[in-house]
C-alpha cells in the first residue's frame, strides 16, 4: 500500500507541473493572437480578459496530451532511478505497478468533468459574448426557456429580441413570433408580431406581421400597422443561428440534459449535443487510456535503449487515437453511427489495445 501512494503521489506531481506549465505556455500564446486579432480601440485589460477567459477551454482540450506526458516523465524518471527495478525485484508486476497511476488518472477524469467542464462552460461563453462585443458591438444569443426560445440579434445601430413559440431542427424558420427593436441606448423602437418568420438572405420574412411603433412618441395602439409581409434586415445566417445554440461546449454537464430536452420540446435536433454528453461521460476512460498507452512504452529500465523513439511511438499514438476519437465524434453529429458507438468506442478500444500492449510487454 505505501508503494502505491507513493507512485500516486509522484503521478499526481508531475501531472500538476505539466498543467501548470501548459495553462502558462497557452495563456501566453493566445494573449499574444488576441493583441493581434483586435484593433487599438480595444484596451489591453480587456484583451487579458478574453485571454483568461479562453484559457480554461484550451487546456481542457489538450488534457489527453498533458495526461500522455505526464506518464512518459513518471516513467522515465523512474526508470533513470531504477525504482521500477526495485519494484519488479520484490515481485510487484508492471500492471500491478500500474494501479496507483490509473486510479490517479481517473480521479483526474472525473474531476476534470465535474468540476473543469461547468467552469469551461461559463468562461468560454463569457468570451464569445465579449468577443462579439469588442468585435461588432453586439452579439447574437439564443437561449431556450418554458416560455419558447430567445434569440438576439445586435450590431451598432441597437439590438433586436426575437421570441418565438417554436422552430424548425435549424432555426430559420420561426412559429408565433415576436421582434423587439431597441435603439443603442436600449430605448425600445418598435414591436413586430407575426404568425410566421422565415430567415432568408439578409433578412426574416415575417407573415402576417402586427407591428407597433414607439418611436413617434405617440400612442402605439393608435398606430398599429398590419401587412401581410414584410422584411425584417438581420446579419444572422443559418450557420450563426445554429453556433449560437449548437455549441454543447458552452453548457455545464449538470445542465446538458435539461438543455437537450428543452431543445427537443422547442423542435431543434439535439444528437450534437447527446453525443457531447456521452464524450463528456466517457473522458475519464479515454484519459485513462492514454495512461496506458504511455505506460506500455515507457515502463521499461533505461539501459535498454530507444527511450526517445519509445516515447515518441507513445505520443504518437495517443494522437492518434485522440484524432480516431474527435473522428468518431463527427460522425456521431452526423448520424452516421449510433451516438453510444461513437462515444464509447474509441476510449474503450484504446484501453484493450493498451492492455494487449502491456500484457505483450510483460508476458510476450
Amino acid at each position: 500500500m505505501t508503494m502505491h501512494f507513493y507512485f500516486a503521489r509522484r503521478f499526481a506531481t508531475v501531472f500538476l507541473g505539466l498543467f501548470t506549465v501548459f495553462v502558462l505556455l497557452m495563456a501566453l500564446i493566445d494573449l499574444v493572437e488576441q493583441v493581434r486579432r483586435f484593433s487599438a480601440d480595444t484596451s489591453f485589460s480587456e484583451i487579458v480578459g478574453l485571454t483568461l477567459l479562453n484559457a480554461p477551454q484550451g487546456i481542457y482540450n489538450v488534457m489527453p496530451l498533458v495526461m500522455i506526458l505526464a506518464t512518459v516523465s513518471l516513467f522515465l524518471n523512474l526508470a533513470r532511478s531504477s525504482e521500477l527495478v526495485v519494484a519488479r525485484a520484490v515481485g510487484r508486476s508492471g500492471l500491478r505497478t500500474l494501479m496507483a497511476p490509473v486510479i490517479v488518472s481517473l480521479l483526474i477524469g472525473v474531476l476534470t468533468v465535474g468540476v473543469l467542464n461547468p467552469l469551461v462552460a461559463a468562461t468560454s461563453k463569457r468570451y464569445e459574448i465579449l468577443y462579439e462585443r469588442y468585435r461588432s458591438g453586439g452579439a447574437d444569443v439564443l437561449s431556450l426557456s418554458s416560455e419558447g426560445l430567445w434569440l438576439r440579434q445586435g450590431d451598432r445601430d441597437g439590438q433586436t429580441v426575437i421570441r418565438a413559440n417554436s422552430a424548425n431542427a435549424n432555426g430559420t424558420r420561426l412559429q408565433g413570433v415576436t421582434f423587439l427593436t431597441f435603439a443603442p441606448d436600449g430605448t425600445p423602437q418598435r414591436r413586430i408580431e407575426a404568425q410566421r418568420a422565415t430567415l432568408a438572405d439578409g433578412g426574416w420574412d415575417l407573415e402576417d406581421a402586427k407591428i407597433w411603433d414607439f418611436s413617434s412618441g405617440q400612442n402605439p395602439e393608435s398606430h398599429v400597422v398590419r401587412d401581410p409581409l414584410i422584411r425584417v434586415a438581420t446579419s444572422l445566417t443559418q450557420d450563426r443561428i445554429r453556433d449560437s445554440f449548437g455549441v454543447p461546449s458552452t453548457i455545464s454537464i449538470w445542465a446538458l440534459s435539461d438543455y437537450i430536452a428543452q431543445l427537443e420540446e422547442a423542435g431543434f435536433s439535439a444528437r450534437r449535443h447527446l453525443v457531447w454528453l456521452h464524450m463528456e461521460l466517457a473522458r475519464p476512460l479515454f484519459l485513462t487510456a492514454m495512461v496506458l498507452i504511455s505506460s506500455a512504452f515507457t515502463m521499461r529500465h533505461a539501459r535498454f535503449g530507444r527511450t526517445g523513439i519509445a516515447v515518441l511511438s507513445a505520443v504518437l499514438l495517443g494522437f492518434t487515437l485522440y484524432y480516431i476519437r474527435n473522428f468518431s465524434q463527427i460522425l456521431g453529429e452526423n448520424g452516421q453511427i449510433p451516438i453510444l458507438l461513437a462515444a464509447w468506442a474509441p476510449p474503450i478500444a484504446s484501453v484493450m489495445l493498451a492492455l494487449g500492449l502491456l500484457l505483450h510487454m510483460e508476458d510476450g
